[in-house]
């Protein structure tokens, strides 16, 4: 279930925006203003922020240069009453991933979301950092502490799933499917094992992790 902060002051529009996008199967959580806004979506993790530009306190332009410059990669879709061409590519210049103008098209919102998303998964950073562990895609480095961490390169691939689908619940035939080679025969264990081998080498407590969570009876969940 993709997570989406939807961003809009006008309680009839937000109201509007909340009950669609659940019964579409996503959860969300509404704000009201740009420094709120900006707030949660460094707090918090996201799939997606429906962002509209004119807000109070912070408008949405400032908002998404904010979090670019924070580093925050959460895709981010603004909404426009502005139809000028200039405003679209400055929400994109600042690092927004998509426009939809009001008053706007319910299908084609829900559309434009499903294509953001997709763009989304899989996409990897060049570098990702949780706790004292530093991951460098580029080099398909994984760094603890500034010292080599010691992965195997499956490891190093399971790693890398959990961070691509970081904050959603991956089972273990995701996990066999995404990590493992396809037409190779594996138990769940296989999976366990991995995974404990890899905690003991990212996690400040193996025994009690903080990052690799065990969502019982269904998968694993990453939560850097």
């Amino acid at each position: 279930m993709a997570r989406i902060l939807v961003v809009e002051d006008e309680a009839d529009i937000a109201l509007v925006l909340e009950g669609d996008l659940k019964l579409e199967g996503y959860e969300t959580e509404v704000v009201a203003d740009g420094e709120t806004a900006a707030r949660r979506a460094r707090e918090e993790k996201f799939d997606l922020i429906l962002l509209d530009v004119m807000l109070p306190r912070k408008d949405g332009f400032q908002v998404c240069r904010e979090l670019r410059h924070a580093g925050v990669r959460t895709p981010i879709i603004l909404l426009t009453a502005k139809a000028q061409d200039a405003e679209k590519i400055m929400g994109l210049d600042l690092g927004a991933d998509d426009y939809v103008t009001k008053p706007f098209n319910p299908w084609e919102l829900r559309a434009r979301i499903r294509a953001v998303l997709r763009r989304a998964e899989g996409e990897l950073p060049k570098h990702y950092r949780f706790g004292d562990v530093d991951v460098d895609f580029g080099r398909c480095e994984v760094r603890r502490q500034g010292l080599p961490a010691g992965l195997t390169a499956l490891e190093f691939k399971l790693l890398s799933a959990f961070i691509r689908a970081r904050g959603r619940l991956l089972t273990r035939e995701q996990l066999l499917e995404q990590v493992w080679e396809r037409g190779i025969s594996l138990s769940d264990r296989v999976v366990d094992n991995h995974i404990a081998n890899l905690r003991k080498k990212i996690e400040p407590d193996p025994v009690h992790p903080r990052y690799l969570v065990s969502v019982r009876a269904l998968g694993y969940r990453f939560e850097g």
